[in-house]
């Protein structure tokens, strides 16, 4: 592995969408596999339907980026409301996961690999219909092999508070729904070919 790979991931959506969830559990298990990591949350002026966006830094050496970053390697879209601040941000080989239920048009190009998944149908059959960030996390673990399976639930199981252990269950169907929506590592954060 290149030790000053860098790995800057933007998670945008609307509120209420579980997308600062997602990032801290994304955060949470690259820092269990004993990588650095760097993550800041943004919220719009309401709580639900204005944006949410987070960035994390992944690496495995000391973070050179600042948590506000101009150019990244990889995004995923919970709702394509708020995509085209974020746009101009990404380029060539990294990958957008995006909930394609929610697409009323296709995005608009980028030099990043497109997975549209239709996550919140697959949080509906999952039994677990508020997880569709959770369906596009599992997703983009297992096309980018950024940590693995059990990183995630373990991170999961972490971030939820105790008022909200019913929800585990769920989620972690949601998580394994994700990964099995798309292939293994088709587009590997950590190999010299993904840099």
């Amino acid at each position: 592995m290149n030790q000053h790979l860098e790995r800057e991931i933007l998670w945008t959506g609307i509120g209420g969408q579980g997308v600062q969830l997602a990032a801290k559990i994304l955060a949470l298990a690259a820092m269990s596999e004993g990588r650095k990591v760097m993550s800041l949350g943004t919220y719009g002026g309401t709580m639900r339907g204005g944006n949410t966006d987070a960035t994390i830094v992944i690496a495995e050496d000391e973070i050179t980026s600042p948590p506000m970053v101009s150019r990244a390697w990889s995004a995923v879209i919970a709702h394509p409301r708020y995509f085209e601040p974020i746009r101009p941000k990404l380029g060539a080989g990294g990958v957008i996961v995006v909930d394609g239920d929610l697409l009323d048009e296709p995005l608009p190009q980028t030099p990043a690999e497109l997975i549209s998944i239709p996550a919140t149908t697959l949080a509906r059959e999952a039994d677990a219909p508020k997880a569709a960030a959770l369906i596009l996390l599992g997703a983009f673990a297992q096309t980018t092999g950024i940590v693995s399976a059990s990183s995630l639930d373990d991170a999961l199981a972490e971030s939820l508070p105790s008022y909200r252990q019913q929800f585990l269950e769920p989620n972690l169907r949601a998580l394994a729904t994700g990964f099995g929506a798309v292939p293994a590592l088709t587009q590997p954060a950590w190999t010299s070919e993904a840099a």
